[in-house]
C-alpha cells in the first residue's frame, strides 16, 4: 500500500467543527448496489454466545466491516488477530462481513466480543451499548494521535472533471442533480463526512438553504440528487462510479488504496487521478485500467479497534492494549505494510506508524457531526 500524507489531528478537528451548524442529523462489501449478508467465520467456528464469561477460553471472535473483509488483506487480519490471541492466548474466529449493520450489532449484541469500526459505525454502535469501546487506533508517521488520519474523497471519471474546476482548483457546485454513491450512512468518510461537507457548502445558497443530510439518502426529480446509490463498502461505491452507476462517488484513500495507483498529481490533493491496478482483485476486476479523478479531500479520524466490556474483561483489555501498542506489532510488516511491499494489507509503514490507545472522548468530532 502506498504512504499516504497525514494532517494534524487538530486540523481534522477544526474541520469537522466547520460543518456542524449546517448539519443535520447499507450493502454488498464487494459488490455495488445494496444487499445484506449474515457473518461468517473465516476459520469456520461459530459465532460466541452472548453469554459466555469474560474469563472464557472459548474463542474470540473479531469482526471486521466490509472494507476490510477481502481475500486480499486476510493475512493483515490474522496478523492482528495473532497478536490478540497470544495476548489472551485464546484462539481468534475472524468474521467477515458484507454489511457496517452486521459488523456494528455483532459488537453490540456480544455476537462478537472485538472489532475494527470506522469512527462512525463505533459511535453507532456505543450508542446502542455504552460498553461498546474503543482502545487503540492506527496512528499516524508520527506514531501519535497527532496525525491519526486518513481522507474521505468525492472523486468522478477522468474525463468529466472539468465539469468541477473552479479557478486554479474544483468546488462541488455541480455534484446537485447527479447520481451520486455513498458507502453506508454508518460509515464515516463513505457518508457522515462528505454528508455534512455537502450540506454545509449548499446551505448556504437559497434554493438549498433548509438542506439536511436526511435529503441526501435518497435521489429523485425532486430530491438533491437524481439518483442515490449505497455500495455497501468504499470498494463496491468506487466500482459504483467506475462502471458508470453513479457520476460522483465518496469513498476513502486507504480502503481503496490496494485496488489503484496513483496516475497523475500528487495523493490526496484535489485533481488528482488514480488508475484502478491492472491486477486488481473483485469487485475491481470489472474495471481495470480505468481512471477517476478526485475533487474533494477531506481529513477523518482513524479508526477503532473496540471491545464490547460485557464479553471482554478489565484484565483482558489490559493485555489487549499491551500487545497492539507494542515495538512487536508495529513492526509486524503484515499489519504496518512497508512501501512498495508486495504484500496487501490495511494499515501502511511510512515513518512511525502503530498502534495507540483511544478513548471514547477522542471521537467527539466525528460525533457532533449529528447534533
Amino acid at each position: 500500500m502506498k504512504p499516504i500524507r497525514l494532517m494534524k489531528t487538530s486540523v481534522v478537528a477544526a474541520s469537522l467543527a466547520m460543518l456542524l451548524a449546517a448539519c443535520g442529523s447499507g450493502g454488498n462489501a464487494n459488490n455495488p448496489t445494496t444487499g445484506a449478508n449474515t457473518p461468517a467465520p473465516e476459520s469456520g467456528g461459530s459465532v460466541v454466545a452472548a453469554e459466555t464469561k469474560p474469563e472464557s477460553k472459548e474463542k474470540l471472535v473479531m469482526a471486521w466491516l466490509p472494507n476490510e473483509s477481502g481475500e486480499n488483506v486476510k493475512l493483515a487480519r490474522e496478523a492482528i488477530g495473532g497478536v490478540i490471541s497470544d495476548a489472551l492466548d485464546r484462539e481468534i474466529d475472524h468474521v467477515t462481513t458484507t454489511d457496517y449493520i452486521i459488523a456494528i450489532e455483532s459488537i453490540v449484541s456480544g455476537a462478537a466480543d472485538v472489532a475494527f469500526l470506522g469512527a462512525q459505525a463505533y459511535i453507532d454502535a456505543n450508542t446502542k451499548n455504552p460498553n461498546v469501546q474503543p482502545i487503540v487506533v492506527n496512528s499516524g508517521a508520527s506514531g501519535t494521535l497527532d496525525d491519526a488520519v486518513y481522507y474521505s474523497w468525492l472523486t468522478v471519471n477522468k474525463g468529466e472533471e472539468d465539469a468541477y474546476r473552479s479557478g486554479d482548483g474544483f468546488a462541488i457546485d455541480n455534484i446537485a442533480g447527479k447520481r451520486f454513491s455513498f458507502v453506508s450512512n454508518s460509515s464515516t468518510s463513505g457518508f457522515k463526512v462528505p454528508s455534512a461537507n455537502i450540506v454545509s457548502y449548499f446551505s448556504k445558497q437559497d434554493a438549498y438553504k433548509d438542506l439536511t443530510a436526511e435529503d441526501l439518502l435518497e435521489g429523485g426529480d425532486k430530491a438533491f440528487f437524481s439518483n442515490v446509490l449505497f455500495g455497501g463498502s468504499h470498494q463496491g461505491s468506487a466500482v459504483n462510479l467506475l462502471s458508470g452507476k453513479a457520476d460522483v462517488a465518496a469513498v476513502c484513500d486507504y480502503c481503496i488504496g490496494n485496488y489503484i495507483e496513483l496516475a497523475d498529481g500528487e495523493d490526496n490533493r484535489p485533481g488528482s487521478t488514480y488508475r484502478v491496478l491492472d491486477n486488481a482483485e473483485e469487485p475491481f476486476n470489472t474495471v481495470k485500467g480505468k481512471e477517476f479523478v478526485v475533487i474533494s479531500v477531506t481529513p477523518v479520524l482513524n479508526s477503532p479497534i473496540v471491545v464490547n466490556k460485557d464479553k471482554v474483561s478489565e484484565a483482558d483489555i489490559a493485555k489487549i492494549v499491551e500487545a497492539l501498542t507494542g515495538d512487536a506489532a508495529a513492526d509486524n510488516q503484515q499489519i504496518f505494510v512497508p512501501k512498495d511491499a508486495e504484500v496487501k494489507g490495511i494499515f501502511s509503514k511510512t515513518e512511525n506508524e502503530r498502534f495507540v490507545k483511544v478513548t471514547d472522548e477522542w471521537f467527539n468530532p466525528v460525533r457532533e457531526l449529528s447534533k
